[in-house]
Parts: C-alpha cells; structure tokens; sequence
C-alpha cells in the first residue's frame, strides 16, 4: 500500500529498474509518514562508502509526536538494501550514467518502505513527447466514454 508517490520522478526521468529499500527511521518521523506528512518530491539517492543515503526528503514533525526532541526535517536517512544489490547499483550509476531517484514510500509487513529508481534524465523534447501522449491517450479515453452513452 503507497503511502506517498514521486510524481515528479516519471516526469525527470526515465525509469529502468526499480528496488525496494528499508530505511532507518526514529519514532516521530514513522509517526509524520503515517498521518501523510511527508515529501520526496525534491529528495534523490546518494551511494557513499557501499551505503546508501537519502537525500532532500521532508517529513514534518507532528506537535504530538515530537515534544521531547529537536527534529530536523531533511535530515539525510540511510536506506537499507543486501551488498549485492548495492553492488550492483555502484556499477550502473558510475558507468552508465544513471541516477538514484526515491519513487515511493510504502508499507510493507508494517515496516515503511522506499522504493527506489535506476533513472535516466530526460532531456526537454522527451518531457514534451510523453505530455503530448498523455493528452492523447485522455481524448481517447474521453470519446470511448461519450460513445458508450
């Protein structure tokens, strides 16, 4: 079950492959992702020293949730993921040009989960093209709804 999405993501970029990621978290900031307080709009994926952290992601601190510590709200949060796996990734972001997008947090076994993107950017015609799409794909969808009437 999605708990928030990274819309802008599929609109930056081109994604090839998809992980999912567990992430350290402390107990306001599972509370703040619970109630929907949280954006991965402006957030992305960093490798440093075999690990991997998250970047840029904002989660506000609930009044009830947070009285007793100080919260930073873009404070970096480290993911989890097997060696391997991350192996893997270090080779295809510093050969192929990749980047590391967050694309969703979600529940998983009652554990908050990150998934994760393989992306390539797109350049401005490729934005255009996939709008361009879109609205077709929608006029189509619109006059399949008025024939049925």
């Amino acid at each position: 079950m999605s708990i928030i999405d990274n819309k802008k993501a599929f609109h930056d970029y081109f994604i090839e492959e998809r992980f999912e990621a567990g992430m350290v978290l402390e107990g306001w900031e599972v509370k703040s992702i619970r109630a929907g307080r949280a954006q991965i709009k402006e957030g992305y994926v960093v490798i440093r020293s075999g690990e991997l952290f998250l970047f840029g992601a904002h989660i506000s601190a609930l009044q009830t949730a947070s009285t007793h510590v100080n919260p930073d709200p873009v404070r970096t949060r480290k993911l989890l993921m097997k060696g391997e796996e991350i192996k893997r990734l270090i080779g295809k972001v510093e050969r192929a040009g990749y980047t590391l997008v967050p694309i969703n947090l979600h529940y998983k076994g009652g554990r908050i989960k990150c998934e994760i993107g393989l992306a390539k950017g797109k350049k401005q015609h490729d934005k255009r093209d996939t709008e361009r799409e879109r609205d077709g794909q929608r006029e189509i969808a619109k006059v399949m709804k008025q024939k049925r009437r």
